[in-house]
């Protein structure tokens, strides 16, 4: 298994951490949005008029409406990558980081609009008269290419399974765990009979819930993001303008952040901005192929504003919570994670500048610095001769204990890292993800109640992903097989999603981070192909327009 891991993250290095693929989903954006003429600015106001039913029709075919899809689509995006995704991306790459997730929403709201668009235009009906859509049904209808279809289909499956399932069950169980106490278990089992109630109804139902849940999920968030920017106020302008200060240089030391470079922000920035939006990925297209409308392209300019609200609205608000906080850059107490950690074979002080160099080019890649190996002695808790690098940042307060109680002996250390998982290793340094968002969201008129809402939060939004991400692996399904085999798919995924909220899901989310960029590839390459027909598409849409206002 360790062998089968190491090889998915070898091509997760290779695919979705390169800057070949960043550049070409932004490229991507970008061609369409000078191509298309910056849809996502002349439909935006017209696209809220179509998404409120202002052109529906009756007689037009379909399961949902544009609200219900759009809230369906959102579902899957508005996820963890929100609250966990944003303060990863800062902890690695800086302010300057939540700029590139900015600019990946913006070109990526015309990506969703060319991808939605034409994936509805070549959507099929089925034998029970529900609706089948996606980016496999454009590449086997239109490019004649069945075999790209079905590798897409494939990789949407592993998807559901990997981003939308398993990893947000592990998620919300760890969180009400440690927030209320609650058995991994228990939150799984009550969760999974709610999940398959809501799946097992089919888009219908799901609809339904989701046209609830997203709106009510999403004002909750804002509502308590916009209190944490109201108790540090002084600090918002600073911060906006911190965003934008560095984005071509890199960030510098500051506090226990080691400092980024352009490259590492660059790459962070617009990676999370993919796995929050999604956009580019296919996903989105088959939720809202099942809206009801005969003109593809209306269904397109409703998709564009998800970026919008799931990226340069959600996200940014977490970004500048974080920001205007400045808990980014704070150490914090907390039990370290053997993989965010490093031993250094040498003591370096984070307050002195040309150690600082030496750490910050180490982190970055540039000249690494020896690790320790060998036999170290442990005192009463305390080790001494070494760093430990953990989170970025070099740890202080360091103690290394077995079950609450401070170690003495002898711990055998190989790469820098302890052979020994029954220690435990904690002190103070920097955080990241969903616990960095807590911090900051505690550390306001909140207090307390700031890593309840959190909580709460990742609850609803890891959730509606599963929700959301069920029908995208059931579409996908029906593709591959046939409608006989939906069914037993929702069985076992519903079962799955059970057994993650209490076992190891690393694995998963690693075959889920290949499997995102094997999505994406495909789509990616059919938009391009037929770049022409979508640009004929649009401008009929446009002369439409044209007709309904005369």
């Amino acid at each position: 298994m360790d062998i089968f891991n190491n090889l998915l993250l070898q091509a997760d290095s290779i695919l979705g951490s390169s800057q070949w693929f960043v550049f070409l989903l932004l490229g991507t954006g970008l061609f369409f949005t000078c191509y298309l003429g910056f849809p996502q600015i002349r439909y935006f106001r017209h696209g809220t008029r179509v998404l409120f039913g202002h052109y529906d029709r009756k007689h037009h075919i379909g399961d949902t409406s544009h609200f219900q899809s759009l809230t369906t689509a959102l579902s899957g995006t508005v996820g963890t990558g929100n609250i966990a995704g944003v303060a990863l991306a800062i902890h690695l790459g800086g302010p300057s980081a939540l700029f590139w997730m900015m600019v990946s929403a913006f070109l990526g709201m015309t990506t969703k609009f060319v991808e939605v668009s034409l994936s509805h235009k070549y959507r099929d009906v089925l034998p029970d008269g529900s609706i089948a859509g996606g980016p496999m049904y454009y590449m086997k209808k239109r490019m004649k290419a069945p075999w790209l279809a079905g590798f897409f289909a494939v990789a949407a499956i592993i998807s559901s399974f990997g981003t939308g399932s398993l990893p947000q069950i592990n998620s919300i169980a760890g969180a009400m765990f440690h927030t209320f106490s609650i058995p991994p278990i228990i939150t799984g089992a009550v969760l999974s009979l709610i999940l398959a109630l809501i799946v097992i109804g089919g888009i219908k139902r799901i609809a339904k819930v989701t046209s609830v849940l997203v709106p009510f999920m999403s004002v909750l968030y804002i509502v308590a993001a916009i209190m944490v920017l109201a108790y540090n106020y002084q600090n918002i302008l600073p911060s906006f303008i911190s965003i934008f200060t560095n984005v071509f240089t890199g960030t510098a030391a500051t506090g226990g952040f080691l400092g980024a470079t352009f490259a590492f922000a660059f790459n962070r920035g617009v990676n999370r901005g993919l796995f929050s939006n999604e956009a580019g990925q296919g996903s989105a297209p088959i939720a809202h192929a099942a809206a009801r409308t005969q003109e593809p392209v209306s269904e397109g300019v409703v998709a564009l504003l998800e970026p919008f609200l799931d990226t340069l609205i959600i996200c940014f608000l977490t970004g500048m919570t974080l920001l205007s906080s400045g808990v980014w850059q704070e150490k914090q107490s907390n039990l370290f994670q053997l993989t965010d950690m490093e031993i250094l074979a040498a003591v370096y002080d984070d307050t002195n500048q040309a150690d600082v160099e030496k750490l910050h080019h180490h982190i970055v890649g540039d000249a690494p610095l020896p690790l320790y190996s060998g036999t170290l002695r442990v005192e009463n808790g305390k080790v001494s001769g070494v760093s430990v690098l953990q989170s970025r940042s070099i740890a202080e307060d360091v103690t290394i204990s077995r079950n609450g109680v401070p170690y003495t002996g002898d711990i055998q250390v190989v790469n820098g890292k302890p052979r020994d998982g029954s220690l435990q290793i904690s002190g103070r340094s920097l955080i990241h993800s969903a616990p960095l968002s807590t911090v900051a969201f505690s550390q306001s008129f909140l207090g307390v109640w700031g890593k309840y809402i959190i909580s709460i939060s990742l609850l609803f939004f890891a959730f509606s992903t599963a929700i959301a991400w069920s029908y995208y692996g059931d579409r996908s399904v029906i593709f591959l097989g046939g409608q006989r085999f939906v069914l037993p798919f929702r069985i076992i995924y519903c079962v799955a999603f059970f057994i993650a909220s209490f076992t190891d899901t690393t694995i998963i989310w690693n075959l889920a981070n290949v499997a995102i960029v094997l999505m994406t590839l495909p789509n990616l390459i059919g938009m391009l192909t037929l770049r022409k027909e979508m640009k004929s598409m649009e401008r009929a849409y446009r002369r439409t327009l044209r007709k309904d206002k005369e």
